[in-house]
């Protein structure tokens, strides 16, 4: 078999992606085998694979191809979210694009138009991360809005409805103005905004009085329909009873007193608009106040902004200012930082709005969840400082907002028949609301026309909130062989940032539905950021191209340099060298199996060197793979990688191939190279999980192999025994090497220079090591002295001293020359350094650690001079 002189990412990757799919080695069906369960975090149909994706990703493959090569029955299964707000709003602009407006087409007509959309455009996503290596059983390929899924969608709706956990109600919801849509409210994003407060005028009716308002919204007068007062306020007594007249509208509203207000805000006086302001909602009920919604649901103003209607919310703010100042209604305004809620999909600033919304109970849903994390451990999440955020958000839970008010997505099973408020029943089918409506009304002659279904679609984590069930089908069919062999699953990889949007919601869901934890732990990963820490968007242009990174460094190359500095729940600040330096590794691993396979081999007699290097390298191979295992169990993906690396790079390529390779155009022996290659296909199956595309093309060109025998279903190593006093009698063997070679490189000796190696042996010797420290260091012997030797260039290793006599292996009048050199130089530093430190002024007026720096440099050209003075006596 031909090796290549280069590994070329470009013509391997494929070959071996094409090669694994074709043998159906991703596949999984239950067995007798453990099973080993991950789901994938299904991304947006709309998706394209960015940075968080390629790191999310590769940490699953990783874990599934680890668990593969354990012999575990491993199913990782992919699929992708309908995502209602983000497929919506990407439809609508390609029918803006064409000259259709949404609002002139049916609903039928519309999701026509949407799975177009979603046929041409979706899961791109999915293709991308098959470049990435994803090892994913693509055969159990699922979309939220499958057939199956919806329908697991709507019978656990009917279920929850049925128990009294669904409700109808009328709240302030979050609007977001652009989606045109309601909100859950871990679906609003705070940010702390620089704003003005606006001090406005208002009449008492029947009177010259005025009393002044503070507000950060003028825009909004237009809805007031009462002014609050604090009953405690003194400055106020007066105003008890009266009415006072909205500036511009002429609206007359009461007066009102609540303790609400708060006495040192602004002015003490609060504007109450009911329709635009949770609070103000609160009062406006206890005080049975008039409801004015001033806004479209676009957030342009409506008939009730008079002369503003039809213009957008932050038009009319400014307008509306200047018009208020012109009429003298206002009297200034104030810097004020505010903290505004924005669509966590849009980025359009929500606006509250009172509608007609379906909710879930989670107080009672919320208790098993809860438990599952904080108490008895059935579920635990790497790292474990986010239980705290875990805790926060699920002691002080809030009943879920699950309508949305679009078209793309499962619509909700309630049926009208009726136009009262609660005339409706809700079922899984039209046949089914018919009989329910039938045996409400007591009337046999309804029919589904009667019927009209809800138009208000689910939110979409109410699909993927079942996704770890209704993947196996476990809400149609429960005790079905899939889901009850897969599930509950192991892991689970993904961001923090939806732990309560998906991670809690799927623990409350697998404990409602099957009683059971969806997963056993939850691996965060952090997010991915830029070098100068700044987040990865578009918007910033921070973010590269995910598929050029895998064209230009590998798949592998990729994978290495994101895992590399990726610690759970840490921002990864990520840096192209990364990936660099995750392709000399592969480069660095490629040269290394083309020395080993350029050997020729012959019977001969297994040098000691070798013998003695293979028995070293088996026993830190085994301590290493104990370190790996453990750092797996804790889910320290990095380090475990990082334990890999050194592994492969320092011991094996640096230390063992050059311990057991032969003299030059020599033969290696049968024994000698059996091994290197038995340990050479250890480390590839260590890095296999990580590097699947370069350790599977090593491996099929080591040995001819049958489908059978490829690297991605091989045995996982097993931990075997270690002698940790052969390592420890390597780790000081390795420091005498280094020593030597020191000594070549600063005294300019040739490698070729074959030299002699003196030891005072102080405390103990290294004897058993002797034939690798010969050949590492091209020495002759080894020999014990008993003494100090003159004229002998020295080093030290612990508490031992060796010499190298240097007769004959360097220009002695040259290198004294060389140090005299330096020796004049050094002290006539340490001169200029003392005169500035003598300066009383300099030490007086100078930064202490400006000082500090300059005392640490006579103390170390002092440390030069000792030692420069002593190499030149040893060499007189």
């Amino acid at each position: 078999m031909d090796i290549p002189s280069k590994y070329d990412s470009t013509k391997v990757e494929q070959h071996w992606y094409d090669y694994w799919m074709q043998h159906d080695y991703f596949s999984s069906k239950p067995d007798d085998r453990e099973p080993y369960t991950i789901v994938i975090p299904p991304p947006n149909v709309t998706g394209v694979l960015h940075m968080g994706h390629m790191l999310n990703n590769t940490i699953q493959d990783v874990l599934i191809r680890k668990a593969r090569l354990e012999g575990k029955n491993a199913c990782w299964v992919p699929g992708m979210d309908h995502a209602s707000i983000a497929t919506e709003a990407k439809v609508v602009a390609k029918l803006k694009e064409q000259g259709i407006d949404k609002a002139d087409l049916s609903r039928e007509e519309f999701l026509k138009h949407a799975w177009d959309w979603t046929d041409e455009y979706g899961g791109v996503i999915l293709q991308q991360l098959k470049k990435l290596g994803a090892s994913c059983d693509w055969s159990r390929t699922k979309f939220t809005l499958d057939d199956d899924m919806s329908a697991s969608v709507i019978k656990v709706f009917v279920d929850l409805y049925q128990k009294g956990l669904i409700y109808r109600g009328y709240r302030m919801v979050n609007w977001d103005p652009e989606a045109k849509t309601t909100l859950s409210d871990e679906e609003v994003n705070y940010e702390e905004k620089q704003g003005l407060l606006y001090y406005l005028s208002y009449e008492i009716e029947n009177s010259d009085e005025k009393v002044t308002i503070a507000t950060t919204r003028p825009e909004t007068i237009l809805g007031d329909t009462a002014i609050c007062i604090n009953p405690n306020d003194e400055r106020y007594v007066h105003l008890r009873g009266k009415k006072a007249i909205v500036p511009i509208c002429g609206r007359v509203i009461p007066i009102i007193e609540d303790e609400y207000v708060d006495i040192e805000f602004g002015t003490g006086c609060l504007k109450v608009t009911p329709a635009h302001d949770e609070n103000d909602k609160n009062l406006g009920e206890k005080h049975q106040l008039e409801v004015i919604d001033i806004f479209n649901e676009d957030a342009s103003l409506n008939s009730f902004g008079l002369h503003y209607e039809g213009k957008d919310r932050f038009v009319v703010r400014k307008e509306i200012s200047k018009e208020l100042e012109e009429k003298g209604f206002l009297i200034k305004t104030e810097q004020h930082t505010n903290k505004i809620g924005t669509s966590e999909r849009t980025k359009a600033v929500i606006e509250p709005r009172l509608s007609d919304q379906w909710f879930l109970k989670m107080e009672d849903l919320a208790k098993p969840a809860i438990d599952a994390v904080l108490k008895n451990g059935e579920v635990k999440l790497f790292p474990k400082k986010f239980e705290s955020t875990y805790r926060h958000w699920m002691e002080n839970i809030r009943d879920w907002n699950i309508s949305r008010q679009l078209w793309w997505g499962q619509q909700i099973p309630a049926y009208y028949y009726g136009d009262g408020k609660d005339d409706f029943v809700v079922a899984e089918n039209p046949e089914k609301a018919l009989e329910l409506a039938r045996e409400r009304l007591n009337n046999a002659q309804l029919t589904t026309d009667d019927l009209k279904q809800d138009n208000d679609v689910l939110d979409t984590w109410f699909s993927s909130w079942l996704w770890p069930i209704s993947v196996f089908g476990g809400i149609l069919e429960p005790e079905n062989e899939e889901v009850n062999y897969y599930y509950p699953t192991n892991d689970l990889v993904t961001g923090p940032d939806i732990l309560f949007f998906w991670v809690a919601r799927m623990i409350v869901a697998g404990y409602e539905f099957r009683n059971e934890r969806p997963y056993e732990n939850v691996y965060l990963t952090g997010l991915v950021r830029d070098k100068q820490r700044r987040k990865m968007s578009k918007s910033l242009g921070n973010s590269p191209d995910a598929l050029k990174l895998i064209e230009e460094f590998g798949a592998d190359g990729v994978r290495v340099g994101l895992l590399l500095s990726s610690a759970a729940g840490n921002d990864l600040m990520f840096d192209e060298a990364l990936c660099q330096q995750g392709k000399n590794f592969a480069n660095k691993i490629w040269n290394a199996f083309r020395l080993v396979k350029g050997w020729d081999v012959a019977d001969i007699e297994q040098p000691k060197a070798a013998k003695i290097g293979i028995e070293w390298y088996t026993a830190k191979f085994n301590q290493t793979l104990t370190e790996i295992e453990d750092h797996y169990s804790k889910y320290r993906i990095s380090d475990a990688l990082m334990a890999i690396y050194k592994l492969v790079w320092d011991d094996f390529c640096s230390w063992f191939l050059e311990i057991v390779k032969p003299e030059y155009q020599k033969p290696i022996d049968n024994k000698t190279l059996a091994a290197v290659i038995d340990l050479f296909e250890a480390n590839l199956k260590l890095l296999h999980p990580f590097m699947p595309f370069l350790s599977e093309e090593v491996w099929q060109h080591m040995a001819e192999r049958t489908p059978e025998e490829a690297l991605c279903i091989a045995d996982w190593p097993k931990v075997g025994s270690n002698d940790k006093n052969l390592i420890s009698d390597f780790e000081f063997a390795a420091e005498i090497v280094s020593g030597v070679r020191n000594i070549r490189k600063e005294k300019n000796i040739p490698n070729k220079e074959v030299l002699e190696l003196l030891e005072l042996n102080t405390e103990s010797s290294n004897s058993k090591m002797d034939a690798i420290i010969i050949k590492l260091g091209n020495l002759s012997t080894i020999e014990s002295v008993k003494d100090a030797v003159d004229g002998a260039l020295s080093f030290r290793v612990k508490s031992n001293e060796y010499f190298i006599p240097i007769a004959g292996a360097i220009d002695v009048e040259a290198e004294i020359q060389k140090i005299n050199e330096e020796l004049k130089y050094t002290k006539g530093f340490l001169q200029s350094v003392q005169k500035k430190l003598s300066n009383e002024r300099f030490v007086n007026n100078a930064p202490p650690q400006v000082v500090d720096i300059e005392r640490k440099k006579v103390t170390d050209a002092e440390a030069k001079i000792e030692t420069l003075e002593k190499s030149l006596a040893s060499l007189r």
